[in-house]
C-alpha cells in the first residue's frame, strides 16, 4: 500500500508540475509558421529532453546537495515553498513565471526550432518540474521505488507527447474553458503535494 501512494502521488506531481496541457497554447503562439510535422518533431524532442533532464537530476540531486552542503530538510522546504507558488498560478489557470518568463516565450517565438529551449528548458523541465524530481527522488527508500519513479519519468514524458500530438492534430477542437478546468485541477494537486514537501522537511529538521 505503501508503494502504492507513492507512485500515485510522485505521477500526480509530476504530471501537475510539468503540465503539459497549459503549455500547448504557449507552444502554438511560438510556431505560428511551422508546419504539422515540424510542430510533432519539436514535441517530440522537447518531451524526450526534458524526460532525460528530470532522470539526470533525480539520479545526481542527493549528491549534489552533499558536495553543497544542502540538507535534503532544507531543499524539502525550499522546494515545497517554490511548487506552492507555481500552484497558486495554475488555481488561476495560468503559466507560472517560475516555468516560463515572457522573454521566454519572446524568445521562443524568434526561434525556427523552440524544442530544447523553451519547450523542453524551462517549459516542461523548468526549477520547479527538476526540484519536483529531486525531492521525489529523495522519497524513495529502495531500488523498487526508484524503479518505480524511473517508470513515472518516462510514461509522464510519453503521456506529454501524447498530449502535444493530440493537440496539434486537433488544434480548431480544443476547448479553452476545459484547459483553464485542468489546469486549475493541477494546480490544487501540486498545491497539496508542495505543502506535504514542507511538512516533510520541518518534520527532518526538527524533529529527528
Amino acid at each position: 500500500m505503501e508503494i502504492l501512494n507513492f507512485a500515485l502521488m510522485s505521477a500526480g506531481s509530476l504530471f501537475a508540475i510539468i503540465n503539459p496541457l497549459a503549455a500547448v497554447p504557449t507552444f502554438f503562439a511560438m510556431t505560428p509558421e511551422n508546419t504539422e510535422a515540424e510542430r510533432l518533431r519539436m514535441a517530440r524532442t522537447a518531451c524526450v529532453t526534458a524526460t532525460g533532464v528530470l532522470i539526470l537530476f533525480a539520479v545526481t540531486g542527493n549528491a549534489l546537495f552533499s558536495v553543497l552542503g544542502i540538507t535534503i530538510a532544507a531543499f524539502q522546504m525550499a522546494g515545497g515553498l517554490l511548487l506552492l507558488l507555481v500552484s497558486l498560478d495554475n488555481l488561476r489557470a495560468k503559466r507560472s513565471g517560475v516555468q516560463e518568463t515572457e522573454e521566454e516565450k519572446a524568445a521562443g517565438a524568434e526561434k525556427a526550432d523552440v524544442s530544447i529551449t523553451p519547450l523542453a528548458i524551462p517549459m516542461l523541465s523548468g526549477p520547479g518540474a527538476i526540484t519536483t524530481a529531486i525531492l521525489l527522488a529523495s522519497r524513495a527508500k529502495t531500488i523498487v521505488y526508484d524503479g518505480i519513479l524511473f517508470l513515472l519519468f518516462l510514461t509522464v514524458g510519453l503521456a506529454s507527447y501524447l498530449i502535444f500530438r493530440v493537440a496539434i492534430k486537433k488544434a480548431s477542437k480544443i476547448n479553452p474553458i476545459v484547459m483553464n478546468i485542468t489546469t486549475r485541477l493541477m494546480g490544487l494537486m501540486l498545491a497539496a503535494t508542495a505543502v506535504q514537501f514542507i511538512i516533510d522537511g520541518v518534520k527532518k529538521a526538527f524533529f529527528h
